[in-house]
């Protein structure tokens, strides 16, 4: 796969994403946040794959810089969707 092809992937799904987005119900945002959670977590799954696969310096700080992003945004993506469900609940629960 060349550069461009790659850059045209990433331009559509981008394009497709927001596309997506945009167009999901207010409400249904909360069940939207905890899928794209579930898909943070494959892609630090991916990025730890790369990262042991690394060969040569810059190879090992690209994967730790991936694998460093990916997980603050799969553990950002937990506490927000946790505040968002805490909204939810009524303050006579929690007496």
């Amino acid at each position: 796969m060349t550069g461009f092809v790659a850059l045209y992937i990433f331009l559509i799904a981008a394009i497709a994403g927001y596309e997506i987005v945009a167009r999901v119900p207010v409400i249904l945002h909360t069940p939207l946040m905890s899928g794209s959670n579930f898909v943070h977590g494959i892609v630090l799954v991916g990025a730890m794959l790369a990262l042991a696969e690394a060969r040569g310096p810059l190879e090992v700080f690209v994967g730790f810089v991936g694998v460093v992003m990916a997980t603050g945004n799969a553990v950002g993506g937990y506490v927000s969707t946790e505040r968002m469900l805490e909204m939810f609940h009524s303050k006579k629960e929690k007496a």
